[in-house]
């Protein structure tokens, strides 16, 4: 029985190291999520700040403005901007993402460049 005992102690240990591989991955996914809806909430916070600026912005162009710097804090607190430092608080909550409240359509969808979220590993 010493053979089987082995083979189940290797077992246990490569479930462990695939737990916490799949433990980092999240992490990294999350990250990158979240540093996604925070450009995409940069990118409209200063279209509707240039527009605003420059004379075009709408009646509501102030409230617009508000709302984004609001969700961008929320975001920053929940989940952080998408730096390495993670969310402060360590939680997942199911509520969708701050910028699909704002209704942020107004970006060009492939003008940012879709391969730049690969990153190396150490």
């Amino acid at each position: 029985m010493g053979l089987m005992d082995r083979v189940r102690e290797q077992a246990a240990q490569l479930a462990q190291k695939t737990q916490e591989a799949a433990q980092e991955g999240r992490v990294m996914l999350d990250q990158a999520q979240a540093r996604r809806r925070a450009d995409a909430m940069f990118r409209d916070l200063g279209a509707a700040v240039y527009a605003e600026r420059t004379g075009r912005g709408g009646p509501d162009g102030a409230a617009k403005i508000d709302r984004l710097v609001k969700a961008l804090s929320r975001q920053e607190a929940e989940q952080g901007l998408g730096d390495s430092s993670g969310p402060p608080s360590g939680k997942e909550d199911s509520d969708p993402p701050p910028s699909a409240e704002q209704g942020s359509g107004q970006g060009q969808p492939g003008k940012e460049g879709s391969g730049s979220s690969t990153t190396s590993m150490p």
